[in-house]
């Protein structure tokens, strides 16, 4: 019976969760965003306590791989990689997208999709899931995956017009849903596509496939893990900077 941690940091969202066999028992998370370095130690020290687990307790921790913010990445991952070290168990790592399509598909069996979500047709039943986490402009990191949450195409960064999801869109539902759904939601138009809400990135979306990786022992090399990134990190510098 597995503890494994899990840490989300991609996103906007800091979240921490602790699952003991594939289910959650305690989760501590921010949504506000920009303070993940000063809450991540802290959320971990009150998920564990919650649980009532000793750091030593831990069989494995899992990290969100990735993609999403540069500095978010950075920091859940360093915190991941040390809490591995200091203890001595293996690291996991889950995709957001994954995570976040592995609930969407969760959601879709249980009928928890509102139904003023429902295309015109209450009888069509989506048949994609399509994740999206919020880039620059109307750019967005994402993939395609079945109804049950299995990824049919690699993740990719993808500039939204009004062609895009042409193919999916005529063939049946798709599912729209991440932190980069909303600004689509115009131009992504027609009783195909469906907008559930602003599902955001949790930690406690990886419980169940962090679970499943555990079992199978696929687990990360700690010292050369790296985050998918997708992009290159580019750093700007103020207009407003003076010499």
């Amino acid at each position: 019976m597995a503890n494994i941690l899990l840490v989300e940091t991609a996103t906007e969202v800091c979240s921490v969760a602790l699952a003991t066999a594939g289910e959650v028992v305690a989760l501590e998370e921010d949504t506000e965003g920009g303070r993940h370095s000063a809450l991540l130690t802290v959320f971990v020290e009150r998920v564990l306590a919650t649980a009532g687990i000793r750091p030593e307790d831990l069989d494995a921790v899992c990290v969100s791989r990735g993609p999403g913010s540069y500095t978010g990445l950075r920091i859940g991952v360093s915190a991941a990689k040390g809490l591995c070290y200091a203890l001595g168990i293996p690291l996991l790592a889950i995709s957001t997208l994954d995570a976040l399509a592995a609930h969407a598909a969760k959601l879709l069996d249980s009928g928890e999709i509102p139904e003023h979500s429902a295309p015109e047709d209450p009888f069509k039943v989506p048949h994609l899931l399509c994740p999206m986490l919020d880039a620059r402009r109307m750019e967005v990191y994402t993939a395609l995956y079945d109804r049950h949450g299995h990824r049919l195409t690699d993740i990719t960064a993808r500039i939204i017009g009004k062609d895009s999801f042409i193919a999916e869109l005529s063939s049946g539902a798709v599912v729209f849903f991440g932190n980069g759904a909303p600004k689509c939601r115009e131009i992504l138009t027609g009783p195909n596509a469906w907008f559930p809400g602003h599902l955001q990135a949790s930690a406690r979306f990886m419980s169940q496939l962090a679970q499943e990786r555990y079992e199978k022992q696929e687990f990360e090399n700690v010292p050369y893990f790296e985050p998918f990134y997708l992009k290159d990190f580019i750093a700007t510098v103020p207009r407003n900077k003076v010499f």
